[in-house]
């Protein structure tokens, strides 16, 4: 497997390797932390050191459908003894689509310097590098956040019918089943409310896990990613692109795959997706079944 800074990314340096991370365990400036879908995972074993993000407690309000608040993100960095200069290293089952979206929200808030594990758990584990049970505890900080910007990198279902009428491209990461109408959800996965199947009009349909080397996770190297999103889709590092799925998890991690391993200026994530869209009132979609 080739290096990361043999790959060509616009921004390497928002990856990092399994090694990377094995040589930074004990490093009191950087902070790992896993993100998964399932929920046992982290306690079944993690990497040493990591702390647990759980995307539905800890990244969601728990009254309403959005984010937490500033408040929140920096009771929630205090927590894990962050500070704003701790590097946060994100890691996860599926491929990190959990870690992609835990970074995008904490995009959000204006923590930029963070990274993603290249491989997640499964090339961690493929490698056969240590897990524990043990769990951390790390003395609290002081962290103050910034407001939480949701103009630069989120939008909102009146802005995607804007971009749709403006003929703007979007990219549907689903599967092609879902982007078809032929299934209103993913195989094994229950239906999350969409009554209707199909894609927004203009859409491209590029599934999240073509831009994945599917033997450990890795991503594929810049010429791959695109060959599959330029040369096959034409799509531009010029264009106002939104990527969306059916929550926003897929979808935030090919917007991390454009915006910083190809370099794309202007991608948000549309993180109401399908399950939104599809039930809105008065909308268009496009079915190809």
């Amino acid at each position: 497997m080739s290096t990361i800074e043999s790959r060509g990314y616009s921004n390497p340096s928002t990856l990092v390797s399994t090694e990377w991370v094995l040589s930074h365990l004990k490093d009191p400036n950087v902070r790992v932390v896993e993100s998964n879908e399932d929920q046992l995972l982290y306690k079944s074993g993690h990497i040493p050191g990591a702390v647990e993000i759980d995307w539905t407690l800890d990244l969601n309000d728990r009254t309403r459908r959005d984010y937490l608040n500033r408040p929140q993100f920096e009771a929630l960095m205090s927590r894990i003894g962050a500070t704003r200069e701790t590097t946060i290293v994100f890691y996860g089952d599926k491929n990190n689509w959990w870690a992609c979206y835990a970074f995008w929200v904490f995009q959000l808030f204006g923590h930029t310097n963070a990274k993603i594990m290249d491989g997640g758990r499964l090339k961690w584990e493929k490698d056969g590098l240590p897990l524990t049970k043990d769990k951390p505890s790390f003395s609290a900080t002081k962290y103050t956040a910034s407001e939480r910007n949701d103009r630069q990198f989120r939008i909102f279902r009146d802005q995607v019918l804007e971009h749709v009428q403006s003929g703007l491209p979007l990219v549907d990461v689903r599967s092609p089943q879902e982007f078809s109408g032929e299934k209103l959800h993913m195989d094994g996965y229950p239906n999350e409310g969409a009554l209707r199947g199909g894609h927004i009009p203009g859409a491209k349909s590029v599934p999240w896990a073509k831009a994945i080397n599917p033997e450990n996770g890795t991503f594929k190297s810049a010429a791959e990613l695109k060959t599959i999103y330029e040369h096959e889709q034409g799509l531009n590092a010029k264009q106002d692109i939104v990527a969306y799925c059916r929550i926003g998890e897929r979808s935030s991690h090919t917007w991390f795959v454009l915006k910083y391993l190809l370099g794309y200026e202007h991608v948000r994530n549309y993180d109401g997706s399908w399950t939104e869209w599809g039930n809105l009132v008065g909308v268009p979609i496009e079915k190809s079944v």
